[in-house]
């Protein structure tokens, strides 16, 4: 079986690089995290999630290991300023960097990854944002942490817990309702105090405010797709994808001749055997 990622549709500059791992890709993780897990809080075996880590960068050909985050549902945001990830995993729910080969990785099983890049390659940035995120402002932090005019900025809405599956209470839809009258439409009432909300429509909104105009993604959800995604809501105890961006090349020598291996032309493969 191959072993597949998804490769964001968006018009990102040559030598920016991303995708999104599935629990397709073969892994050493065990029912119920099979197989591809690379959460390590979610339950799995630590020695199965290691190694998961660690195929991924031969699967996915990666420059290094990715920058892990500890999220924790909030807003702030960790500036990447070195290439290989030191010892410890900062607490936060977004991550920047304008250090090529830098590898920014968020995980997610329903809460909404997001990926940006400047238009012209310079600074990329991940996000994860789960409905407490994204009220929480995880979005604007991060355009505001990228330091690029917002008009310059590309966004990629990656797979999440789509609107035709999602259902929450009337105290989620008060924290977006009650600062933006106008998110009223990002809900659809269901049974009473319950409503389906729209994660990619919310994140939408507050780009749009934050000044980001190109947003791309946000059709694939996790409910709905048990083969392909990990989903929390759905199965409870289960493992956590990967969204992942870098800029390709190293970093950039003392004398600041060019780098030739950051203006490669971008890899479209879908598949890695």
């Amino acid at each position: 079986m191959g072993a597949e990622f998804l490769i964001p549709d968006w018009p990102a500059a040559p030598g920016i690089r991303a995708c999104v791992t599935t629990r397709r890709l073969p892994g050493a993780s065990q029912p119920p995290f099979d197989a591809f897990n690379l959460g390590a809080r979610c339950g799995d075996a630590p020695d199965a999630v290691r190694a998961n880590r660690a195929r991924l960068v031969e699967l996915a050909a990666l420059p290094g290991a990715p920058h892990w985050l500890s999220q924790v549902h909030g807003a702030a945001v960790h500036e990447v300023t070195t290439r290989a990830p030191g010892p410890d995993e900062p607490e936060a729910d977004a991550a920047v960097t304008r250090v090529p080969g830098a590898v920014l990785g968020v995980l997610s099983a329903d809460c909404l990854p997001v990926l940006f890049a400047a238009r012209d390659g310079s600074v990329v940035a991940a996000a994860h944002a789960g409905w407490r995120g994204l009220a929480a402002g995880v979005l604007e932090a991060t355009v505001a942490a990228m330091r690029a005019p917002p008009g310059e900025i590309l966004a990629w809405l990656g797979p999440a817990a789509g609107p035709a599956r999602y259902e929450i209470g009337s105290e989620v839809r008060a924290a977006f309702v009650d600062a933006d009258a106008a998110a009223t439409a990002c809900f659809i009432p269901t049974r009473a105090g319950h409503f389906l909300i729209d994660l990619y429509a919310l994140a939408r909104r507050r780009l749009a405010a934050a000044g980001i105009a190109r947003v791309h993604g946000g059709s694939l959800c996790t409910l709905s797709d048990p083969a392909r995604f990990y989903s929390y809501r759905r199965d409870g105890r289960t493992g956590r994808m990967a969204a992942l961006v870098w800029r390709e090349g190293r970093p950039p020598p003392a004398n600041g001749a060019h780098d030739p291996a950051a203006s490669r032309p971008a890899d479209r493969c879908v598949k890695r055997r």
